[in-house]
């Protein structure tokens, strides 16, 4: 099952007052920066422990910066500039070019929430052997995470990706409804809470973050 898998990660390099810039009211530019930072190297450490996985590999998509600046950040890996767009033709783009290199299953994350860990992105690959989708639902009422299998109709990107409520606590429900409708089948994983807001500022304190 893990022949061709592959992790897409979808983070901004932290260019200080250019990321996480609702929190620097209260953080401060340099601090909500240094937050970016930390929030995507933990999950560099859980997509390399995935990695021992023989046949899966982790591509970092990211915006701002550029690969030299990405490759003095995280080391050497695999690294995609984002495409233009709102965050659903950024997604549905990172499919595509991920399913036209020959890639069975793909499972793409953001970078805002402390507690994936590497055997919940092995849940979310498993999950893709039954079901048509496999979806991480936010406390916030997005989702941190959304797995698809190759070949699948161009009709279901287009569900998925585009025309829908992005940064809205209708996001989930949306999804969810488009499919059901469609006759997709989903697996969900657990809710899980991400960091953007400064009222989650208290629950990146306990997790160590700031």
């Amino acid at each position: 099952m893990w022949t061709t898998c592959r992790l897409l990660l979808f983070t901004r390099y932290p260019e200080v007052g250019k990321t996480k810039t609702r929190l620097i009211p209260e953080l401060g530019a340099m601090d909500a920066a240094l937050l970016q930072k930390r929030l995507t190297e933990r999950l560099i450490i859980q997509a390399d422990l995935l990695a021992t996985h023989p046949g899966i590999e982790t591509i970092v998509y990211y915006s701002e910066g550029d690969s030299d600046k990405m490759t003095s950040w995280l080391g050497p890996r695999k690294f995609v500039a984002q495409t233009s767009g709102d965050i659903g033709q950024r997604m549905l783009a990172a499919f595509q070019h991920t399913f036209s290199g020959g890639v069975d299953k793909a499972v793409l994350i953001g970078s805002d929430i402390p507690d994936i860990t590497a055997d919940l992105l092995q849940q979310a690959f498993s999950s893709l052997i039954a079901r048509d989708v496999v979806i991480g639902p936010s406390q916030d009422g997005g989702y941190y995470l959304i797995g698809l299998k190759a070949g699948q109709s161009p009709e279901l990107l287009s569900l998925l990706f585009e025309k829908m409520p992005w940064s809205t606590d209708e996001l989930l429900a949306n999804t969810k409804s488009r499919l059901e409708q469609a006759g997709y089948a989903a697996a969900f994983l657990p809710t899980l809470r991400d960091i953007d807001l400064p009222s989650d500022l208290f629950f990146a304190r306990q997790r160590g973050l700031l």
